[in-house]
This record gives structure tokens, C-alpha cells and sequence, in this order.
């Protein structure tokens, strides 16, 4: 723990049975802490598993800056008992992961919604004005589900391009409940720039927040943006250097997944225990890995 920079993220795998719980740098990715249970893990076991961490901290004479986790309500209570007033940063992917989660339940609730108001026809060739005023009117409402079902993802995607945007404006013409949404995500995604300072984005969100107040159908939808997880999302915004998501640990969590995929037998409490023991050793000899895989191509090279 020589290069501790002071900032851990924090989150549990299940596996199972079993849940494994892990600290890990948040930046430089490397595994401090971890503990296996044999069952779902409580306020109770987050709490002794940060107390155990908190006490090797000074031995060491190292300090804690910061924590980052996921949205999951086991976190908040156990940081604050434990650490108390150290800042607690949400992970940004997280958060926004609910949003567009919502916006795409608006979507389809909007789909549903103009399936209900296409015209029943009786069977047979329509003859009458009225009955092909009718067909025509169905299957303008069919080619409208379609498009706002094919391209629902332009509701949700960080960045558009003028041809996306122009697809947008079509799909969405007489829609101006789906306009709104889309504009609102941009105002979400501009929250996270690194440029703006955590002051800037709080006051924006301040203002996004009354805005939705505004429009009643939309305040429904997206009632994720009162959440005060959205607020502790920006906590670490200031910070250039450190990742505002909880990928440091879970890179960690996808290798174990991968890794079970071809040794079965990691599937047991002890086996578990070995192997994170096996991946925290790795990561303590990486340095000397690197310098010795560089020295043999250096070599191979002459």
C-alpha cells in the first residue's frame, strides 16, 4: 500500500451462495481488502469489513480521502458509522444507468399510449373515404411505433450527430413530451463534465431539478433526478485525476467472472478465497512483472 492514493471504491460481488467484498484503489486499480460471505451481506457485515480496513490505515500511516460505490443502499449508514464525514462519491455510470432506465419506460409508455389510439377497422377492402381515411391513419400511427421503437436509443445516447438529430426531430414530431426528455438527458450529461467545477454542477442540477417540476408527465418519469444519489455523483467532479465511476473495482469482479468460465472448481468458499488471494499477490508483483517483460523484449530486440 506504498502508492495509496487515498481514494478506494467499494463494492460486493454474488457469487452464489456467496458475496465477496472488496476495496480496491480507486486509483491505481489495485485490490487492498477483501472478504468472502456465505450469505448476503448486511449493514452489520459492511460495517466490520470497513472497520478492519479503517484499523490498518494508520499502522501504515496512510489516510482516507474518499470512498466511491455504487448506488446500493448497504453503503451509506456503514461509510458514515465508520468513517464519518469523509466524502462519498456515487458511481457515475450507476446513476446515469437508472435515468436512461426511465426514459426509456417514457418511451415505450408513449408507444403503448398510440397503440390504443389506432382506429379498429371492420373487415374486408375498405371502400368508403372514411374507411381508407382510417387505414392511412393506422398505418401512420404503426410507422410511428416503429420508428420511435428502432431508434429509442437516440433518447438515451451521450452524443448526436446532426443525421441523429435530424432522425430525433422526425421521429418525434407531435411529441413534445419526448422532446423534452431528450433535452433534459443532455442537461444530465452536461452535469458531468470535468470542466465544470462540483459548485457549477450542483447549481445546475438546482436548476434542471425546478425544471422538471415544471412539466408534470415528465417529473414522473424522472423521478431519479431528485434522488440525492445524483448529488453525491458529483462529489469527486473537481478531481481530474480521479474516475467518477466504481470501475477500479469492478474490472476486478469481470476478470473473476471470466476466469470462472474456465476453472469450474472456483465456485466454493475456500476456492474463492485462494483465488482472490492468488489475484492480490499478481497485482502486488506487477511492477516486477512489467520491468522484467520489458527487459525481455529488449532483449529479443538485441
Amino acid at each position: 500500500m506504498d502508492d495509496f492514493s487515498g481514494y478506494i471504491a467499494a463494492d460486493a460481488l454474488y457469487d452464489g451462495p456467496y458475496c465477496v467484498l472488496s476495496i480496491v484503489d480507486n486509483r491505481t486499480f489495485k485490490r487492498i481488502a477483501t472478504k468472502v460471505l456465505d450469505h448476503d451481506p448486511t449493514h452489520d457485515d459492511i460495517r466490520d469489513f470497513f472497520t478492519g480496513f479503517k484499523k490498518a490505515l494508520p499502522t501504515r500511516g496512510l489516510t482516507l480521502e474518499g470512498i466511491t460505490t455504487d448506488g446500493s443502499a448497504l453503503y451509506p449508514v456503514p461509510i458514515v458509522d465508520v468513517f464519518g464525514e469523509v466524502p462519498h462519491q456515487i458511481c457515475e455510470f450507476h446513476v446515469l444507468k437508472e435515468l436512461t432506465k426511465a426514459v426509456l419506460r417514457a418511451v415505450a409508455k408513449v408507444r403503448k399510449e398510440l397503440a390504443a389510439k389506432k382506429p379498429k377497422l371492420s373487415r374486408g377492402r375498405p371502400s368508403s373515404k372514411q374507411a381508407k381515411r382510417a387505414v392511412r391513419h393506422k398505418k401512420q400511427i404503426e410507422r410511428k411505433i416503429g420508428d420511435l421503437f428502432e431508434h429509442r436509443h437516440l433518447f438515451v445516447q451521450h452524443q448526436l450527430t446532426d443525421a441523429k438529430r435530424k432522425t430525433l426531430r422526425r421521429i418525434t414530431r407531435g411529441l413534445p413530451q419526448l422532446r423534452t426528455l431528450r433535452d433534459i438527458m443532455d442537461e444530465v450529461y452536461r452535469l458531468f463534465d470535468r470542466r465544470c467545477r462540483t459548485d457549477t454542477a450542483l447549481a445546475k442540477l438546482a436548476k434542471l431539478r425546478s425544471r422538471v417540476r415544471r412539466f408534470k408527465q415528465v417529473g414522473k418519469t424522472l423521478s431519479k433526478i431528485f434522488s440525492p444519489n445524483l448529488d453525491k455523483a458529483l462529489t469527486f467532479l473537481d478531481h481530474k485525476l480521479l474516475p467518477s465511476t466504481s470501475n477500479a473495482v469492478e474490472r476486478g469482479y469481470r476478470r473473476h467472472r471470466k476466469m470462472q468460465k474456465s476453472i469450474y472448481r472456483v465456485r466454493t468458499m475456500s476456492r474463492l478465497i485462494a483465488r482472490i488471494a492468488l489475484d492480490m499477490l499478481r497485482d502486488l508483483q506487477l511492477l516486477g512483472r512489467s520491468i522484467t517483460t520489458k527487459t525481455l523484449h529488449q532483449a529479443r530486440a538485441g
